[in-house]
């Protein structure tokens, strides 16, 4: 029998190709390789700014109060705010610089930097030849690198006004500063013409860099905007966008996000006329009279205007905007108070805030807030009554010791006239059944409205409120997660949503048990990143019908509100992204995220701030977590830093990869950066655990036993937590025996000697979910400073 014969095993067959594989033909392989790329690269550049691609788009972002924008403009011949530039150096070659006009030395919204580099091919950054940059400048900077830097250039402005003396002290000093920002970076000056020229060859001929989020979307800035009212509104119609298509094919059925103010529909798509285009259609025409010639070539510039329509969308291949699943109130037989009663209660409650009272005649509303009811009397004791006495001899003893009481209360802040002490003593005293002293308190009395009198509702100055955060933050960090048992309310009722744990890392838990109802309106998925590479798999295969990259098309976007026609006519860029499958719908999004150092007031969970996430921007309420391993996650309060957090938010899909930026608007308007990173997960599974210690001290000890007080105040909730498993600060383990008396004082017994100054603790958890505050229009900020230059004096410097 041949040695060859039956079936090989796919090892040995692998080992085997392997082998007999020569050494040449491994060489030549990986050269092919090499090439390949090599030629990938060249396509690829060779393909931007050329007449078959979209124009090379360059954003001149100033990075200085003394930069004069309509300077730098002026030197690629600009006469607005954008133009096409051809220079005689590179012919073939056609660049669109956009430069932001306004009256500051940086845009007066960052988020339209933030907006324009999401886009943009190359970002031209402008220096100072004394300082390069200044803090807003610096700002800038740190948002653009945390969103994704692409192709960009250096340049500084006014270095050949300096003498020349200077000039090569300032070359040296930039070249320190840019060093750890741009290592590697080549600086240009930009003073001349021939400068500017040399400046556009550096961007044509250097390596692209990729941004993954817009590579895998089709994405273009609007140059050209029409808003269209519908007949139902005059504050909703349709927008139509004309720009270069950019990225990936453009087709018509896809959903369309405009950035800051949400996701829209496309009903048609037409080819306008190139307002740039490098070769324009020569039409010939034959030897005729003038008139008949003159008449030709106006019909032909007639159908030159003509817009020629694409493409339209049909209505069964076209995205739902469907963002959230409409649940069923019936589902699980889920009980769930209507609207009718929603409003009786809050309307009850609003009754309920005023109280009324009986007071003496001429009193006022001040004086009357003191004076206590019939069983805010008998209430109002806060000494502690002992259980074994009788229940008269009780309320002899509280009448007895509260008159004097409120006597002295009373007198520190008013006069008590002979009225007023008399009623004091018919409050406690009762009705003594006599007719003569009814007579006179109907005389004598008043019935007043008061207003409930609630400290939430008082506005606090801002430094006492930002001294609070502080001093909760550090008791955070002091005392992680330690809260003091209430005394009016049973722990057993406080905590009731908490449980105990054996262990935090190993013990189960459900994720799909005691779920909100705002859980029936996002979307799971059964594998989400399985379903991610099936998407980018289709990108990648599947060829779709619709424009190709570099066509100037017009977008007709439906149902739009007249705000974003208004933004865009006051001069902020308007951005729009196609999404892919599934990402118009809503789920619950985690994000890594790491604390700016620049930062350093405490930043709450659920405290809302501003998200850029990839090419959305919208407003949320995030909730902080640990990034830790397992399939439990530790609350954290406050944002962390010089750690990384994951931050937890209902939000629309968003694949990743994606980078992730929070801002917060301060009191004043300006949105300040506090955190970056990136899209980790969408994962409405993972568990977020709120952890609350309670702590107790040793009262007795005797070896292993101890008598703890001070973790609870009543027998019943001894009983109720006798299950859970305690521990100390100084590492001990025990667990409750049994309660002793009726002031909640317990027997312990722990795994060995307790100290007199250890404490004993309790630990609780509880699931807890973010708040749906989920906003995708985002308010515009205010300028973070003024620059010393108006519009109109650059003009006139220009």
């Amino acid at each position: 029998m041949a040695k060859e014969a039956g079936r090989i095993p796919a090892k040995t067959l692998s080992q085997q190709q392997r082998r007999n594989l020569a050494k040449l033909d491994r060489k030549n392989r990986a050269w092919q390789l090499r090439r390949q790329r090599r030629e990938a690269v060249l396509e690829e550049k060779r393909n931007l700014g050329r007449k078959d691609g979209p124009p090379h788009l360059v954003v001149v972002v100033p990075l200085h109060a003394n930069i004069i924008t309509q300077h730098a403009l002026k030197l690629f011949q600009s006469d607005g705010a954008s133009v096409v530039c051809r220079t005689e150096i590179l012919p073939s070659f056609w660049i669109f610089i956009y430069g932001y006009t306004h009256h500051s030395y940086l845009p007066e919204n960052l988020h339209a930097v933030l907006d324009l580099a999401k886009v943009a091919d190359t970002l031209l950054f402008v220096l100072d030849p004394l300082e390069g940059w200044d803090a807003v400048g610096d700002h800038c900077l740190s948002c653009i690198f945390a969103q994704g830097l692409p192709n960009y250039g250096l340049a500084v402005q006014g270095l050949a006004g300096q003498p020349l003396k200077k000039q090569m002290d300032c070359r040296k000093n930039l070249s320190k500063a840019i060093e750890k920002r741009f290592p590697e970076a080549k600086l240009f000056p930009l003073d001349t013409e021939q400068e500017s020229a040399l400046l556009l060859q550096h961007l044509a001929s250097q390596k692209q860099r990729h941004l993954a989020f817009r590579d895998r979307r089709p994405h273009l800035l609007a140059e050209a905007a029409e808003f269209v009212p519908s007949l139902q509104s005059a504050l909703v119609g349709t927008l139509k966008v004309s720009g270069y298509v950019r990225g990936q094919r453009l087709n018509v059925n896809s959903l369309v996000h405009i950035v800051g103010h949400g996701d829209f529909q496309m009903s048609q798509m037409d080819a306008p006329q190139d307002p740039f285009a490098l070769n324009p259609r020569i039409t010939k025409v034959a030897r005729k009279s003038m008139g008949e010639q003159d008449d030709l070539i106006s019909r032909v510039d007639e159908m030159e205007e003509d817009v020629k329509m694409l493409s339209k969308a049909d209505p069964s291949k076209q995205e739902s905007l469907q963002s959230e699943v409409v649940p069923d109130p019936m589902d699980g037989e889920q009980t769930w108070p209507t609207e009718e009663e929603l409003k009786e209660a809050k309307e009850l409650h609003e009754q309920n805030k005023k109280t009324s009272k009986r007071v003496p005649r001429g009193t006022s509303a001040y004086q009357a807030t003191w004076i206590l009811d019939e069983e805010e009397w008998k209430n109002g004791s806060e000494e502690e009554e002992e259980e074994d006495e009788d229940d008269s001899n009780d309320l002899m003893e509280e009448a007895i010791s509260q008159v004097p009481a409120a006597l002295v209360l009373c007198s520190n802040s008013c006069y008590l006239s002979k009225p007023h002490m008399d009623y004091f003593f018919m409050c406690q005293n009762g009705s003594s059944g006599e007719e003569e002293e009814e007579a006179t308190e109907e005389e004598e009395c008043e019935t007043m409205t008061l207003p409930e009198v609630d400290q939430e509702d008082e506005k606090m100055e801002e430094d006492e409120a930002m001294l609070e955060r502080y001093r909760q933050e550090r008791q955070q960090e002091m005392f992680p997660d330690e809260v003091d048992t209430p005394r009016d309310v049973a722990a057993r009722i406080r905590f009731q949503k908490y449980r105990g744990l054996k262990s935090f890392r190993t013990s189960p838990w459900d994720p799909k048990e005691n779920l909100p109802r705002d859980y029936a309106r996002i979307f799971q998925f059964q594998d989400f990143s399985r379903t991610r590479k099936h998407i980018f798999r289709q990108l990648e295969r599947e060829e779709s019908d619709g424009a190709e990259v570099g066509w100037y098309v017009m977008l007709h976007i439906d149902h739009v509100p007249i705000s974003v026609m208004e933004s865009f006519q006051q001069g902020g860029p308007l951005v729009l992204f196609a999404l892919l499958p599934y990402e118009q719908k809503m789920s619950v999004l985690n994000f890594l995220v790491r604390r700016y150092p620049g930062y350093s007031e405490p930043i709450r969970s659920k405290e809302e701030v501003i998200i850029h996430c990839g090419f959305r921007r919208f407003r949320a309420s995030p909730l902080y977590s640990q990034h830790s391993t397992g399939d439990k996650h530790k609350l954290e309060q406050f944002l962390r830093a010089n750690m990384a957090t994951v931050a937890t938010v209902y939000a629309p899909i968003t694949f990743p990869p994606a980078s992730v930026l929070l801002f917060k608007q301060e009191s004043d308007g300006v949105h300040s950066l506090l955190a970056t990173g990136s899209l980790l997960s969408v994962d409405p599974n993972r568990l977020v655990i709120k952890r609350v210690v309670l702590s107790g001290h040793p009262f007795k000890i005797h070896r292993k036993m101890a008598v703890v007080r001070y973790m609870f105040f009543n027998r019943e909730d001894v009983l109720w937590f006798k299950p859970v498993e305690l521990r100390t600060k100084w590492g001990r383990r025990g667990h409750i025996k049994e309660p002793l008396g009726t002031h909640g004082h317990m027997k312990c017994q722990f795994d060995g000697q307790l100290k007199s100054q250890d404490t004993v603790l309790m630990t609780l958890y509880k699931r807890v979910f973010p708040k749906w505050t989920y906003d995708p229009h985002v308010p515009e900020p205010c300028q973070r400073s003024a620059s010393p230059l108006s519009l109109q004096e650059e003009e006139e410097m220009v």
